[in-house]
C-alpha cells in the first residue's frame, strides 16, 4: 500500500530546518533533525499517556509549563533516550546547553525528542559533536532533510503544509510526522512538529492544538501499541503581522492546523509497518461520541478483523464480536454492518442476499471502509488503521536484531 506521494515541502516563514548524520544511524542516514525560529515563537505539545515517560518527554512537559515561548525543536531518530536512567536526563542537559551556545538562546527555549529503540543509552556526545554543522546547515531549504531526520521504520517521509487568508495576512501552517509502528490513538502516539507563522497567544494555541489532534492523531491506530515517546509540538512565531488570533479568527485556524493534522496522520497509516490496505471503521448510531470511539476502536485493534482485511476475507464474524466485547453495551439485535458499501449484517444477522463474490471484490481494494450501526443513538465516529500482513510479524520480530 506504499503509495506514491508529493511529499509537500512544509516549509514556514521565519523558520529554517536541518537535518543531517551524527552517527547515531550506520550508513549515513540522516539521525538528527533541528528546527529554529528566527524570533521568539509560543509553543504547545500534546504527550503521551503511557506512564513510562522518555526524559525528553519531561523536559517538554516542564519547559512548556515554565516557559511556552521557545526558539527551537531538536530531534534524534535511532535512539528513544527512554529507560535510560539519569544518564537519560544527563543526555537531555547536554543536547540543550550544546545547541543554546550554538545557537545563542538559552536551554529553557530549546525543545527536545527521540525515537528508536528503548533502553539503550543515548551517545549524547555524538549528537553534541554534530551541533556546529546542524546549525551550519540551517536553511529556509533545509525542511525536507529536517523530515528524513526523524524517520526509523518508516519507509516515506510524511510532510504536509496547508497556507491561508486571514485578516489580509498569508498564515502558512507546515509540519512533518514519523510513525510506522508502536501506533495507538492515546494523545499523538507518534512524534509531529507543527509550525505556524500566525500570531497566537499560549492558551489559544494549546486549546487549537488539541482540538486539532483529537480527530486526527487520536483517531489512528496501527498495532495498538503506546509509545514511551509520543509527542505532537505545535510553534507559532507571528512572523505573519497578524494581530494575535482572536475568538472569532480560532476556526480558520484550526480548520488550517486540523488539514495538516489529518494529511499526517493518513501518511501513518499508510505507512504502517507492513500495511497493504488503510482501514476506515465508521461507528454510527450510538448514544455519544466516547461510546462510538470505543466501539470503533475496538474494531481497529482486532487484529482478527487487521488479518481478515489482509486475506481479504469478508469474515463480519471477527467484526461484530469486537462491538460486543468493547465495553460499551450495546443490543446485538440493533447491529448494522457495511463493508466498502455493501451491507454485511441487518439487526445483528447476515444480510439478505449477500453476495460474496462482490464482497471478495470489494475486499481488494486498498481503502476498507466497515461501517457500524449500533442503532441507538446520534453520535459518530471514525478510527483509521491499517491490516496486519507477515512483513508486520517480520519487522517486529527483528527490530532490535
Amino acid at each position: 500500500m506504499k503509495k506514491k506521494s508529493n511529499h509537500p515541502n512544509p516549509a514556514v516563514p521565519g523558520f529554517k530546518a536541518a537535518g543531517l548524520n551524527c552517527g547515531l544511524k550506520a550508513k549515513g542516514a540522516l539521525d538528527l533533525t533541528l528546527v529554529v525560529s528566527d524570533r521568539p515563537a509560543v509553543a504547545a505539545g500534546v504527550f503521551t499517556k503511557n506512564r513510562v515517560r522518555s526524559p525528553s518527554v519531561v523536559w517538554c512537559e516542564q519547559t512548556l509549563r515554565k516557559n511556552p515561548e521557545v526558539r527551537a525543536v531538536v530531534v534524534n531518530s535511532g535512539n528513544a533516550n527512554a529507560c535510560t536512567g539519569a544518564q537519560g536526563t544527563l543526555a537531555c542537559k547536554e543536547i540543550a546547553n550544546s545547541l543554546a551556545g550554538e545557537l545563542k538562546i538559552q536551554p529553557r527555549q530549546l525543545l527536545i525528542a527521540s525515537t528508536g529503540v528503548i533502553g539503550v543509552p543515548l551517545p549524547w556526545e555524538k549528537i553534541v559533536s554534530g551541533v556546529p554543522a546542524l546549525n551550519k546547515k540551517l536553511s529556509s531549504k533545509g525542511w525536507m532533510d529536517a523530515a528524513r531526520g526523524i524517520m526509523t521504520t518508516d519507509l516515506t517521509l510524511k510532510t504536509a503544509r496547508h497556507a491561508f487568508k486571514l485578516n489580509g495576512r498569508n498564515i502558512v501552517v507546515g509540519g512533518f510526522a514519523k510513525g510506522s509502528g508502536m501506533i495507538h490513538p492515546n494523545m499523538a502516539t507518534m512524534l509531529g512538529f507543527l509550525f505556524t507563522n500566525a500570531a497566537v497567544d499560549a492558551k489559544t494555541l494549546k486549546t487549537a492544538l488539541r482540538q486539532a489532534v483529537d480527530p486526527t492523531f487520536n483517531s489512528i491506530t496501527v498495532d495498538g501499541e503506546v509509545s514511551t515517546n509520543d509527542c505532537v509540538l505545535c510553534l507559532a512565531n507571528g512572523a505573519a503581522g497578524n494581530p494575535p488570533l482572536r475568538k472569532k479568527d480560532l476556526p480558520a485556524f484550526v480548520e488550517a492546523l486540523t488539514q495538516v493534522c489529518r494529511s499526517l496522520a493518513r501518511q501513518i497509516i499508510e505507512d504502517g509497518e507492513g500495511a497493504t490496505k488503510f482501514i476506515t471503521v465508521r461507528v454510527g448510531g450510538a448514544r455519544s461520541v466516547k461510546q462510538a470511539r470505543q466501539v470503533a476502536n475496538s474494531v481497529a485493534t482486532s487484529s482478527l478483523v487487521k488479518t481478515a482485511v489482509f486475506g481479504e476475507d469478508p469474515n463480519w464474524g471477527r467484526i461484530i464480536c469486537a462491538v460486543g466485547y468493547s465495553g460499551v453495551p450495546v443490543n446485538q439485535n440493533r447491529i448494522d454492518i457495511s463493508l466498502n458499501g455493501l451491507p454485511l449484517v441487518r439487526q445483528g444477522e447476515i444480510a439478505p442476499g449477500v453476495s460474496q463474490p462482490r464482497l471478495k471484490s470489494r475486499m481488494k481494494k486498498k481503502d476498507i471502509l466497515i461501517d457500524i450501526g449500533l442503532g441507538q443513538g446520534r453520535a459518530e465516529a471514525e478510527i483509521y488503521t491499517c491490516d496486519f500482513s507477515y512483513d508486520y510479524v517480520r519487522i517486529n520480530a527483528e527490530y532490535t536484531t
